[in-house]
């Protein structure tokens, strides 16, 4: 990275001023279709991101999932990692990871250190100030760089082409299930968001991609052949072959590019996730080179994959699932999943969105799932008001199963009582879902205060 300016402004000096300083700056909701404030940034850096291997994701739903698989099985290899993500659940510092682990609060105040006064030179020379988005992914880039890692793990923020990510040029590009999601902002039509979205397969890219819509499959191929890419086709060049629920998860087979992988558990619940799993071997193959990969290192590396808010089991008595579904494909997939693997009776329902989503398209895929549910909101500004999502509810579940709780602990308390009451004895459950920022501070929420502890220490002793 090259020397800071002598000229450097002051900065904040604790996690809470650098959060501060960060969400002060254009919002990641809000889109400027232009990548010439972050190649400024990169470029002041040293360009960071071209030192190491890129592994590059996009779709619609999937990409947090099969980012942390990518990141175990390129660790399982005895290769150190960087992986990019965003949204967070919990803590912004989770947008940052090394080696699996979300960098500790003071590796990330460094990292903003690092690049605050080159953010300042090119805030001074452009006609907006680079946003929040824009500055964390310099600081990951930048931090990924000084690690040093082996390779890097980046989700894109929103769409593709003109995502702040993608002054990258990624090694493996990876592309997850594309539905409707920001329609305000990428289109209406699947098709109409896989070009945006196809922004990220660049020439001599290996392209990894999950099964489509014909026509977004269409405009994905077209895009590859356009720059020469290569690309490789879930149900084609490889696949699940097999999959049985199981206890805390799935038994799979799996048939990557180079090789079928049999009896591999994964502690993931749903057949989506199986096809996350997959779409993670195949890319971490296609990284890895022409040889199969270790049998042993996959199973291994499969066995210990976690993915925090995603039909995560957080609680018992009653059982408390969290999933971050927030769009009508990821709560179709979250509903599969919870009916493949699990056996609540009642299933209660607790459920609070953001304003800008197809919320009701979301309260329709769990329907015939939720014996009840129960309306509420996040702590945001662009939460819907628990009651204006109750009424569209009521026309969706009909008036006697829907209720509202606008503080979440309220709506968590009340949904598990009426899966208490409501059921035999341990067979009631409730899911929390509707947005990943209502399931982050539901998690702060309902996580043991000694597991959380016990987390943050192992990452300030990893970073």
């Amino acid at each position: 990275m090259s020397d800071t300016p002598s000229s450097a402004p002051d900065v904040p000096t604790t996690y809470a001023e650098v959060e501060h300083a960060l969400l002060a700056r254009w919002p990641e909701t809000k889109l400027d279709p232009t990548l010439e404030r972050v190649e400024a940034f990169a470029h002041l850096l040293g360009d960071p991101q071209h030192a190491y291997p890129v592994v590059h994701l996009t779709g619609t739903n999937g990409k947090t999932s099969t980012s942390r698989m990518i990141d175990t099985l390129i660790r399982a290899m005895g290769l150190r990692t960087g992986r990019f993500t965003s949204p967070h659940v919990e803590s912004m510092t989770e947008r940052i990871s090394i080696d699996g682990e979300p960098v500790s609060e003071e590796a990330f105040v460094e990292a903003y250190h690092d690049v605050a006064a080159f953010a300042a030179l090119v805030d001074d020379q452009s006609e907006h100030p680079l946003s929040f988005f824009e500055t964390v992914v310099g600081m990951a880039y930048a931090a990924f760089a000084d690690a040093p890692v082996d390779a890097a793990i980046v989700e894109v923020g929103m769409g593709g082409s003109w995502d702040a990510t993608n002054v990258v040029h990624a090694k493996v590009a990876v592309v997850t299930p594309i539905s409707v999601d920001h329609a305000k902002y990428l289109g209406e039509r699947p098709e109409d968001i896989a070009i945006e979205k196809a922004g990220i397969i660049k020439p001599g890219t290996v392209a990894v991609v999950a099964e489509q819509q014909p026509a977004v499959m269409e405009v994905l191929l077209e895009r590859a052949a356009e720059v020469g890419a290569t690309v490789r086709v879930e149900g084609v060049d490889f696949g699940v072959v097999h999959r049985l629920p199981a206890v805390g998860g799935q038994m799979v087979r799996l048939r990557g590019l180079r090789a079928e992988y049999d009896e591999v558990f994964l502690p993931l619940y749903g057949a989506h996730q199986a096809q996350n799993a997959v779409l993670a071997l195949a890319a971490v193959e296609a990284f890895a080179g022409d040889e199969p990969l270790d049998a042993e290192i996959v199973h291994e590396a499969f066995g210990h994959v976690t993915s925090p808010g995603r039909l995560e089991v957080i609680r018992r008595s009653p059982t408390i699932v969290l999933d971050a579904a927030h769009n009508p494909h990821g709560a179709r997939a979250a509903a599969a999943a919870l009916e493949d693997s699990f056996t609540f009776n009642p299933l209660v329902g607790v459920v609070g969105v953001m304003a800008d989503k197809d919320y009701e398209g979301v309260l329709s895929e769990f329907e015939s799932l939720f014996s009840e549910i129960v309306c509420t909101q996040n702590s945001t500004p662009r939460a819907l008001p628990a009651e204006e999502l109750a009424e569209v509810a009521r026309g969706i579940f009909g008036v006697d199963r829907v209720h509202v709780a606008p503080r979440l602990d309220d709506a968590i308390e009340q949904a598990a009582t009426l899966a208490e009451t409501e059921g035999v004895y341990g067979s009631g459950g409730v899911l929390v879902t509707g947005s990943v920022i209502t399931v982050g501070e539901a998690r702060t929420m309902l996580r043991p205060r000694d597991v959380a502890a016990r987390a943050s220490r192992a990452a300030e002793e990893l970073s």
